[in-house]
């Protein structure tokens, strides 16, 4: 089984082990996600399957959108409600405030990754050093947030924050940012991915029904081919021989394609009879298509 799969990944559970689950629901050897989920968070998990894992790298987006209740007099080590309280205070923040605050943020800024992260820092992921009780500085990382949209709640001194933004952006710190902004200890209360590699919560299905329409034989469906997900890039179909050049890792020279366009970037190739190869990189220097990675089902 090769494609992708977007799932709707539950609260307190790892990205891996919904990773896993999904790999022995769906009986195959090899699944990997395209971006952790924190624990607490839920949402949008698009999952490679079999062959498809390889084109990870390949996607053609990476924006990410984000929904998330925002606390205000109440900070932790981990920059949400699941951490170490290290700050509380008695103020009250006005939604006028926050929208002010959290409007501030918008557009490309440099953004400090919590402890508890997955980035790595001479070969060791920061949350395993946070674990120990180790903080080290970080380097401050380029992102963008292109939208923020923001809601009062019920509840007194918390906020709705929805968020879009390039991959690699911390909700986690843009709340606790946010706070520090205002002068008022903030963390997350929650966390739901709403978007992710150009999948929404619309295409994803829970683990339960999953695991009903793979019972039921019904799950091909929800399978998206990696050829579909990639159609972003140009599609160019080659001859049998070709087809059999590029399978085995050979470059197929421009003059020798039809309807070729020369121009940079990626493509998707095809045979004759519109078997997906994998994707060719132009290089107009040598005047070729190269492998940029094959298809293996």
């Amino acid at each position: 089984m090769t494609g992708i799969i977007c799932i709707d990944k539950p609260q307190e559970i790892t990205s891996f082990t919904a990773v896993n689950r999904v790999r022995r629901i769906l009986g195959v050897k090899k699944a990997g996600h395209t971006g952790t989920l924190d624990p607490m968070a839920t949402g949008v998990l698009p999952v490679m399957l079999g062959g498809a894992t390889k084109f990870a790298d390949f996607l053609p987006t990476h924006t990410k959108a984000y929904e998330a209740d925002i606390v205000f007099g109440i900070s932790t080590d981990t920059y949400d409600v699941t951490g170490k309280v290290t700050q509380t205070s008695d103020k009250c923040v006005s939604f006028d405030e926050f929208n002010e605050a959290a409007q501030s943020f918008l557009g490309e800024s440099e953004q400090l990754p919590p402890m508890y992260s997955a980035v790595s820092q001479n070969g060791v992921r920061l949350y395993k050093l946070a674990r120990q009780g180790v903080e080290v500085e970080r380097e401050k990382r380029s992102i963008t947030v292109f939208s923020i949209k923001t809601a009062p709640t019920d509840e007194e001194n918390v906020f709705t924050l929805s968020v879009s933004c390039s991959a690699g952006t911390y909700i986690r710190s843009l709340a606790n940012d946010i706070g520090d902004k205002l002068g008022c200890p903030a963390c997350l209360k929650r966390l739901r991915r709403t978007e992710a590699n150009g999948f929404t919560l619309d295409d994803t299905l829970t683990l339960d029904s999953l695991t009903e329409l793979a019972e039921n034989g019904g799950i091909s469906q929800y399978i998206k081919s990696v050829d579909t997900v990639l159609g972003v890039y140009p599609e160019i179909t080659v001859t049998d021989a070709q087809s059999k050049r590029f399978s085995n890792g050979g470059a197929l020279a421009f003059d020798r394609l039809k309807n070729f366009s020369r121009q940079d970037g990626l493509f998707r190739v095809y045979s004759p009879d519109r078997r997906f190869l994998g994707l060719g990189l132009s290089n107009p220097t040598k005047a070729q298509l190269e492998v940029a990675r094959l298809y293996i089902p």
